[in-house]
């Protein structure tokens, strides 16, 4: 995502690209195709909210900016309720076909090992940066390199949806269309059958990890276990809440739980089990996701994992142009620089681009505004965060600064959160307008 971004940005600045990919020459765990913008996780942006929704704002700046990534999410948009779905491989595709079209861009399928010592490079590896360039970088900067595991949700074929029993709505009947507002799939549990499903995930065999290697994981994208094990309720007030759904097979008795599924195609052929990241093994995944009501003949087209991310102490080793300090030659973008999420990481590509070719350019790039969505995550991780404690962050209102004189608390939250989204808006289109001068 951010390389791509960023390959976008600098060449429509007018510098001459050269994009460097391993895949599909060197495979990752996670990836399946040579494609660039592959989404390996889920096929979801989040909230489209610009008003209301720190991501959504996040949406908004990137699509002003021209951004790649927004631009064709919206080609490829699924019905989600409020959030930005897209049919995974086609935008993948329309991604690789704009980059590899572009007349300032040339592509070169190979591994790149170590840290250039000349010319402009921009480093956006992802959560998964191969084995030898994680040494390299590890040797640059003296420190071992930090990680988390990411976790990815099984998929199931949407035939295979007991359909008598499992009905379709977005929570609270949210989109501007019927098919937005039913945009998802939904799965009841009773009590009964949600304590017996806690038992079975708590009991299950999950992966091992090697010998002297601790689990650190990201808050955002816990698997499902780790979140029962921190106490039976959590999956009930987390992703398997069941506010703002009604039952249509039995309106009169409110659901314990329910599991939720996104489209993840146009064809409507795919769903994702939200929220369900695992790490358990195969097997295991089977018989307890074929315990959920609805779901006792699922057939998956892809079972969940587990894989490590990697990612910069960017606070101690990043300046506030994402350039490496100690080789300032080398700018790092997206999830490596401890940003988390697809549109996070595709938005600091965008600056990282757009920086690059500035100093390339010798037309210095105005300072990004800090209370923007963009620069509120870019001072955050070249700066703003305690490095000591330094962990992946997704964009959100509590990087914002306030705005003075407005209300506190949930009862302000509203009116301070379109406070927010309109003063960035307005920062951001000054800033944009400025490169243009």
């Amino acid at each position: 995502m951010a390389g791509s971004e960023a390959a976008w940005q600098a060449a429509n600045r007018g510098v001459q690209v050269v994009l460097h990919e391993m895949r599909p020459k060197v495979e990752t765990f996670a990836h399946r195709t040579g494609l660039f913008g592959e989404m390996v996780c889920s096929n979801s942006f989040r909230s489209d909210d610009d008003e209301q929704n720190a991501v959504g704002l996040l949406h908004w700046e990137m699509r002003e900016a021209g951004g790649l990534i927004m631009t064709t999410a919206k080609k490829h948009r699924l019905p989600a309720g409020g959030a930005l779905a897209v049919d995974r491989d086609p935008f993948a595709q329309s991604v690789t076909d704009a980059l590899t079209a572009h007349d300032n861009i040339r592509v070169s399928y190979e591994e790149i090992t170590t840290l250039p010592d000349d010319g402009h490079w921009i480093f956006a590896t992802g959560p998964l940066t191969s084995q030898d360039l994680g040494v390299a970088i590890q040797a640059e900067t003296g420190s071992d390199r930090l990680a988390f595991f990411d976790a990815i949700a099984p998929i199931v074929y949407a035939e295979s949806i007991d359909m008598s029993v499992a009905w379709k709505q977005s929570r609270y009947d949210k989109g501007d269309t019927e098919e937005e507002q039913k945009a998802y799939i939904n799965c009841p549990m009773t009590k009964e059958q949600y304590e017996a499903f806690i038992d079975a995930l708590l009991a299950a065999d999950k992966t091992e990890f090697h010998e002297g290697e601790t689990a650190t994981y990201f808050d955002g994208c816990l698997p499902i276990e780790v979140m029962a094990d921190r106490g039976r309720e959590t999956l009930r007030f987390g992703p398997m809440k069941p506010v703002g759904l009604t039952n249509p097979h039995d309106p009169e008795n409110k659901p314990y739980a329910v599991v939720q599924l996104r489209r993840d195609n146009a064809l409507g052929t795919l769903y994702n089990i939200v929220g369900f990241q695992t790490k358990m093994k195969y097997g295991a995944q089977n018989t307890v996701f074929k315990m959920i009501p609805g779901l006792h003949e699922a057939s998956f087209a892809r079972l969940g994992g587990i894989h490590r991310n990697t990612f910069l102490n960017s606070p101690t080793l990043l300046d506030n142009q994402m350039r490496l300090k100690s080789r300032p030659n080398i700018r790092f973008a997206g999830q490596v620089t401890g940003v988390e999420g697809y549109v996070e990481s595709s938005a600091m590509g965008l600056l990282a681009g757009r920086m690059a070719a500035a100093e390339i350019m010798g037309t210095p790039l105005p300072v990004v505004p800090q209370d923007t969505a963009h620069g509120a995550l870019i001072h955050h991780i070249t700066g703003g965060a305690e490095a000591k404690t330094f962990q992946p962050m997704n964009v959100n209102f509590g990087l914002f600064r306030p705005v003075e004189g407005l209300k506190g608390g949930r009862r302000g939250r509203k009116d301070r959160y379109k406070a927010y989204t309109d003063r960035a808006k307005t920062e951001w289109t000054e800033w944009l307008a400025a490169q243009e001068a």
